[in-house]
C-alpha cells in the first residue's frame, strides 16, 4: 500500500460513537499524532459510556468535545465573541473520520439530523468525511442501513466498509471495524489529495441554458448540472480556488464554493468573457443551447393561438474561449447519442479540433443510467496529446475524481 506523509499540523477530527470498537480508535489517534497531525476528538454521550473521555484527551492532547451546551453556557457570550465551538472545529478540519460509526449515527448523517456535537459539526464541515461503520452483521445487512450507506456514498462521503470476523456480540460475519492501519492510510491519502490542486484557479460551468419564448415560457435541455457540480466539488476538495458558474435550474453544491448563476446562453457567454482570464483551467460542463429563437416575444403569448417557433443555430461559445484567454487549459464536455465507443472517440476528436480544447470528455446520453438527470455516468476522455481514457459507469462524484486524476497525470493542470 502506498504511504502518504502529512504536512505539518494537518487537523483531523475523530468522531467516536458508541460501538464496542471505540477502544481501537485510541490506537488510530496515537498513530496520527505520531505522524504530526493535530487531532481533536468528538464523542457522543453513549461513546463516553464505552470508553472514558479522559483516555481520548490523553491520546490526542486536546480537549474532548461532547456537549453542545456546556455548564455555564450563556448565549450572550456567543453574541459578544461571535464564536461557536462546533463551527470553529469544523473550520479547522482537513479531514473528519468517524470510527466507529454506529447504525444510528449513519442514519442521522444520511438524513441531516443534528442533535449532538458530532452531527452538528458534520453539517458544518467542508472537508472530506470518512465513515467507518462497525455493528452486528445483521444490522450491517439491514436494508435501511444499506440504503443509508448508499445515500452517503452518493453525497460524496468516503465509506470504509467493515471487515468479516468474530464480533463482540458473539456473531461471526461482516461488521467489525476496519483495521486501524487501513483507516489511517485512507486519511493520509485524502490529505494528500486535498492539496494536489492547491494554488490552481479553476472555473467550472454546470447546468443547462434556457431560450425564452416569451416572458413566462422557455425551451431548455435535460441537464441537471450534477456532473458539473461533481467536477467543481472534486476540484474544491483537492485545494483549488473554484468558481462555479451554474444555471439557476441546476442542483446546488453543499460546499462553500464561489458561484455565479445564469439562465440564458447569452448570460453564460458574458460571464465567461468577463471572468475566464482570471483562471488557469476551465471545465465547460454546462449544456448550452444549440439553437436560438429568432422570434422572441414580450409578455405572455395567447395560448389559444397557434405559433411557429423559428430556431437558428447558435454560435458556439466554446470556440471563443481560447480567443479570450489563449493560455487557459480548456476541458470540454460533449454529449453523444450513441453507444459505440469508436463513435464517441471520433466525436471527441472532432470536438477537440472545433474548440481548440486541451481535452474533451464524451459521454453517451442514449442510455437511462448515464448522462442527464441521473447520479451515474460513463465517459471517455480524449486529449490533444492523443491520450485516451475510458472511465466506466460509476457515481458522478467518482467519475469526476477519475477525470481530474487522469488530467493531472497528463499535466493538464
Amino acid at each position: 500500500m502506498q504511504t502518504f506523509r502529512m504536512k505539518d499540523k494537518d487537523t483531523i477530527i475523530v468522531g467516536v460513537t458508541s460501538g464496542i470498537a471505540a477502544y481501537k480508535t485510541l490506537d488510530l489517534i496515537k498513530l496520527l499524532k505520531k505522524d504530526g497531525a493535530e487531532v481533536f476528538v468528538v464523542m457522543t454521550k453513549s461513546a463516553m459510556a464505552m470508553v472514558p473521555s479522559f483516555e481520548f484527551e490523553k491520546a490526542s492532547g486536546n480537549k474532548v468535545y461532547s456537549e453542545l451546551f456546556e455548564k455555564g453556557f450563556d448565549y450572550r457570550d456567543i453574541l459578544k465573541i461571535h464564536r461557536v465551538d462546533h463551527i470553529d472545529l469544523a473550520d479547522k478540519a482537513d479531514v473528519v473520520v468517524i470510527a466507529p460509526a454506529t447504525a444510528n449515527c449513519i442514519a442521522k448523517i444520511a438524513h441531516g439530523i443534528a442533535d449532538d456535537f458530532l452531527t452538528t459539526t458534520l453539517l458544518a464541515v467542508h472537508c472530506p468525511v470518512i465513515i467507518c461503520p462497525s455493528m452486528n452483521v445483521n444490522m450491517w445487512n439491514n436494508p435501511i442501513v444499506e440504503e443509508n450507506i448508499t445515500k452517503l456514498r452518493v453525497l460524496g462521503y468516503h465509506i470504509i466498509e467493515p471487515e468479516k470476523g468474530m464480533l463482540a456480540c458473539g456473531y461471526e460475519g461482516k461488521g467489525r471495524l476496519a483495521h486501524i492501519k487501513i483507516i489511517k492510510e485512507e486519511i493520509l491519502q485524502l490529505l494528500s489529495i486535498a492539496t494536489s490542486l492547491k494554488a490552481r484557479k479553476i472555473m467550472v460551468t454546470a447546468g443547462g441554458t434556457i431560450e425564452k419564448i416569451d416572458d413566462v415560457r422557455y425551451i431548455t435541455n435535460r441537464s441537471s448540472g450534477k456532473m458539473g457540480i461533481a467536477i467543481a466539488e472534486s476540484c474544491f476538495l483537492q485545494g483549488a480556488e473554484v468558481l462555479l458558474v451554474r444555471s439557476e435550474t441546476s442542483v446546488n453544491t453543499r460546499y462553500d464554493i464561489k458561484q455565479i448563476v445564469f439562465e440564458t446562453a447569452d448570460e453564460l457567454e458574458n460571464i465567461l468573457k468577463r471572468e475566464v482570464k482570471k483562471y488557469d483551467v476551465l471545465f465547460q460542463t454546462a449544456a448550452v443551447s444549440d439553437f436560438m429563437l429568432d422570434n422572441k416575444n414580450k409578455g405572455k403569448l395567447d395560448s389559444k393561438k397557434s405559433i411557429t417557433l423559428m430556431l437558428s443555430p447558435r454560435k458556439k461559445i466554446i470556440t471563443q474561449i481560447k480567443k479570450w484567454h489563449p493560455k487557459i487549459k480548456l476541458i470540454v464536455f460533449k454529449a453523444i447519442w450513441s453507444s459505440l465507443e469508436k463513435t464517441l472517440i471520433k466525436e471527441g476528436e472532432e470536438k477537440l479540433r472545433e474548440s481548440n480544447a486541451d481535452a474533451v470528455v464524451v459521454n453517451d446520453v442514449s442510455k437511462p443510467d448515464r448522462g442527464f438527470q441521473v447520479d451515474t455516468n460513463e465517459v471517455f476522455v480524449v486529449t490533444r496529446k492523443g491520450s485516451r481514457k475510458k472511465i466506466p459507469l460509476a457515481k458522478k462524484q467518482v467519475v469526476a475524481a477519475s477525470i481530474i486524476d487522469f488530467l493531472v497525470t497528463e499535466n493538464l493542470f
